[in-house]
């Protein structure tokens, strides 16, 4: 007999249908899991916080910035303060111990230390080559015995700026005289003479004073706008600009000594040693002659009104360069050496 089969409530398609729909409903789930995007919406207030916070962090570096600063400051401060305290201390100290020293110490300290100022200035007054107020150098580095004693408190010095200053020759001079500017100042003759105003004014003693002046018809101070005025030795800066003042002169016209002189009177306080650097005697007095011809007479006349005019008592010292047609000259001015006390030199070509 047949076995009967029981009825089962659930199925294998059953089953089949339930898992099935189970797995559906489980990916459905996943896909709507991972796939969710959630929408932050910002907080109004939180962000008007956070921008308040990061201002008060700027502010707050700056203030930092600002006491780091005000710090440095003080901090140089009190060191300044500090010196000028330690100052303060030692300047009291040395009050301190100058009052309690004896006066007759300090008089005796003053006293060696005019002594020894003393010293100084004698050894500046009695310096010897090496120790001038300007440097000269001739060939050689020479040095002639001259009798020429360049000393006292004002030293003038006259240059003959005329025309016969340009050659020994009356020719050459008269040719030379028609030249230019640059031509005249670079004739043999007045670099000569240019020389020469060099190595008196490298001569004078340091604490003296000078002054020079050109000459012709009529006398100017190789500085401009220093007439009547002396000038210091020891300034290097007035002994350049006087030497620059020469050689920027250009010879030319006649010659009045006594106009050279006269400048002389109108200094305040005369001098008290002489040069005339020249050669040979006065063209002209004052003014220009009525003649173009001079005559001998006449130029000895010049000379001696001219010398009439000089202060008395000082000391006249010549340097007289070669010229034709002046032989009284070299007699005159050597007795004005003699009279006054002063010296007389014709020099050689290759002085200084």
């Amino acid at each position: 007999m047949a076995k009967q089969r029981r009825n089962i409530a659930f199925s294998l398609s059953f089953l089949d249908i339930m898992a099935c729909g189970f797995g559906a409903v489980t990916l459905l789930f996943l896909i709507l899991r991972h796939n969710a995007t959630e929408v932050e919406t910002p907080d109004p207030r939180l962000a008007s916080e956070v921008d308040l916070l990061q201002e008060d962090i700027r502010q707050a570096e700056s203030e930092k910035t600002e006491l780091l600063n005000s710090l440095e400051k003080l901090q140089l401060e009190l060191v300044t303060a500090q010196g000028a305290s330690n100052r303060v201390i030692t300047d009291l100290k040395q009050q301190e111990e100058s009052i309690q020293s004896d006066p007759k110490d300090d008089l005796a300290k003053l006293r060696r230390q005019v002594e020894q100022l003393e010293e100084q200035t004698a050894q500046m007054e009695e310096a010897d080559f090496g120790d001038k107020v300007r440097e000269f150098l001739g060939e050689g580095n020479r040095q002639y015995l001259t009798g020429l004693k360049l000393g006292g408190e004002r030293v003038m010095i006259l240059v003959d700026g005329s025309a016969s200053m340009l050659a020994d020759t009356v020719v050459n001079a008269v040719r030379r005289r028609n030249m230019d500017d640059s031509d005249k100042k670079q004739s043999p003759k007045w670099q000569w003479t240019l020389r020469t105003v060099e190595w008196l004014l490298a001569q004078l003693p340091p604490s003296s004073r000078f002054q020079v002046y050109m000459f012709n018809t009529s006398a100017i101070p190789a500085l401009p706008g220093s007439e009547g005025e002396w000038l210091d030795a020891a300034d290097s800066l007035a002994l350049e600009q006087v030497v620059k003042g020469v050689r920027q002169y250009s010879p030319g016209d006649g010659t009045s000594l006594i106009n050279a002189i006269s400048a002389i009177n109108a200094f305040e306080d005369k001098p008290d040693n002489l040069y005339i650097l020249t050669d040979g005697l006065p063209t002209q007095g004052s003014s220009a002659p009525k003649k173009y011809m001079v005559s001998g007479k006449q130029r000895r006349n010049f000379f001696s009104d001219a010398i009439g005019k000089l202060p008395q008592g000082i000391p006249v010292n010549t340097i007289l360069f070669p010229m034709e047609g002046d032989p009284e000259a070299a007699a005159l001015f050597w007795q004005l050496g003699v009279t006054t006390q002063g010296a007389f030199i014709a020099p050689s070509r290759d002085w200084p």
